[in-house]
């Protein structure tokens, strides 16, 4: 892991966040919404001048028009940037932080601390360079009722959320008890210079990227030749069509058979090649872009996790907030010993309600972290159960009598169209009594894999055989338990017993009755033990 240097550099001052006083976002917050409004308006200006210039005449006579459209437009959208920018302000008061905003038609949203689950920063390429970031008071509803404001300066944004956090947690603002004593305000302290728990180098996210393999740098370029396709000096798409429709397919197909069976499979290696280093590249690309600067810190507030390259995000995560860890590897990225660790917090990552903390990591570096969450990694000393075996074979049956069904329908339409017995038939012949017995020996291995149990402070659920996956969730944190069966279930006598929690639900599945009813009974027996009340927000 690198070491990472803290800026030493003397904090910029900033006016303390007073209570119940309107205030606005950074006048450059307009720099940027010029840059992100004006690539909007200008560059469709720019594509017609473009296109205009391969016809010298029109270029002359559109030229000087295009020119002044573009004048114009940064003008008017100068002027709606500076009024947006005086129309826009946000409180935070002592209930509640609320933001207005309009110019014509005006929008008030206000979120009560109650409500709000976590605050973070973000930092777009723009306003990285200018030294501002967007900060996000979060709901934990999956980003619908998320809260925004853009943009502030770092330090302002470090102390926004600071007393926001003072709030939402019930704590005495300081400036406030201050001003109440005729004392001036003290400083409300930043979550840094932590304690470094996890990092990530260069070196190491090149070696994170070559297990990510991605192909969306294909639907990138689709995307983008279907937007674009207009700038090209042909028809692409009509190109295509034309080739499927002329001989232009047949003449392809008859050059591939004037090759020997060598030079076929060496046509087809190399495409296979191609394609498997696009992907690697594209995850290696991917994962710099997403983990650059990885870090992860404990500080008085929690973790704190900072990351990004063109994104800079900066989150801090409450220990108390944390509801359950998720550990989980790959198929390949086990048998080197990788595995990743994630929160499940109150919060949302992303569009997730897991925070990576620790993506890419070996277990005696995820063990100490997990220790300062409160959580145990499981070993082999747990009191591990399977699922019933009825729930895994009731499984196999109905995913074998489905595969089975639709090769008697291919099998069925294959015969009547050709007439007779062909080596398609054969194929389809052996292919799904293969496929069926593979998928009753994947549920074999399945229920000789997935275990649970439920030690005196977690519980703990383990999933996969080859690309395992382990959940741990605190006992103390469980709000709900319940058993849950379906009519095959109830027949064959196993069920699904679902843990609820504020960070999400999850599940024992496939389990005995019997098993299911002590388990419940002794979770039930923890949460009576537990005050809520009393329980940190």
């Amino acid at each position: 892991m690198s070491e990472i240097v803290e800026d030493t550099a003397a904090p910029e001052e900033v006016p303390d966040i007073e209570i119940d006083e309107w205030q606005r976002v950074n006048p450059l917050s307009m720099a940027v919404q010029l840059v992100r409004l004006g690539f909007q308006a200008i560059i469709p200006a720019a594509f017609v001048l473009w296109g205009s210039a391969s016809d010298a005449d029109k270029f002359d006579m559109a030229g000087p028009i295009i020119g002044l459209v573009v004048l114009l437009i940064i003008a008017v959208v100068g002027f709606r940037t500076w009024l947006g920018w005086v129309r826009l302000r946000y409180r935070v008061g002592e209930n509640d932080v609320r933001v207005e905003q309009g110019i014509l038609s005006r929008q008030a949203r206000s979120v009560p601390y109650e409500r709000i689950q976590d605050v973070s920063l973000e930092q777009k390429i723009v306003p990285r360079l200018l030294g501002l970031v967007e900060v996000r008071f979060e709901t934990g509803a999956g980003g619908k009722d998320e809260l925004k404001l853009a943009y502030v300066s770092e330090a302002e944004g470090e102390k926004l959320r600071e007393r926001v956090r003072a709030l939402v947690e019930g704590e005495e603002a300081k400036p406030l008890a201050a001003a109440a004593t005729d004392q001036p305000p003290a400083e409300v302290p930043a979550a840094s210079g932590g304690r470094q728990l996890f990092a990530m180098d260069p070196k190491r996210l090149v070696t994170f990227g070559l297990f990510n393999f991605s192909l969306v740098i294909f639907a990138v370029l689709l995307g983008a030749l279907q937007q674009f396709e207009f700038l090209l000096p042909f028809d692409l798409w009509g190109y295509v069509e034309s080739f499927f429709e002329t001989e232009g397919l047949s003449e392809a197909g008859s050059y591939v058979s004037t090759l020997d069976t060598w030079a076929r499979v060496a046509a087809i290696l190399y495409a296979v090649f191609a394609v498997v280093l696009v992907g690697i590249a594209s995850g290696v690309v991917k994962t710099l872009v997403q983990d650059w600067d990885f870090l992860l810190e404990r500080t008085p507030k929690g973790f704190r996790r900072r990351r990004g390259l063109l994104t800079k995000t900066d989150v801090v995560m409450p220990v108390h907030r944390v509801q359950a860890l998720v550990v989980k590897t790959g198929i390949i990225r086990r048998r080197f010993g990788w595995h990743g660790l994630s929160f499940v917090s109150l919060a949302q990552d992303s569009g997730s309600a897991n925070h990576d903390v620790a993506p890419f990591a070996k277990m005696e570096e995820i063990a100490p972290i997990a220790a300062e969450a409160g959580f145990t990694l499981p070993d082999e000393s747990e009191d591990w159960r399977r699922p019933s075996p009825n729930y895994y074979f009731d499984r196999g049956v109905l995913a074998g009598l489905f595969v089975t069904l639709i090769g008697i329908v291919a099998f069925t339409a294959a015969a009547s169209g050709a007439g007779g017995f062909v080596p398609g038939l054969a194929v389809i012949a052996v292919a799904v009594p293969a496929l069926v017995a593979l998928l009753g020996a994947r549920e074999i291995y399945r229920w000789r894999y997935d275990r649970h149990a439920l030690d005196p402070q977690q519980v703990i659920s383990r999933k996969g055989w080859l690309a395992p996956r382990t959940q741990v969730a605190s006992r103390v944190k469980l709000h709900s338990v319940e058993i849950t069966q379906g009519p095959l279930g109830r027949w064959r006598g196993y069920c699904n017993l679902v843990f609820g929690m504020a960070g999400g639900r999850f599940a024992f599945r496939g389990l005995s009755l019997a098993d299911a009813r002590k388990l419940r009974a002794a979770v039930l027996d923890s949460i009576a033990e537990v005050d809520f009340a009393k329980l940190p927000r």
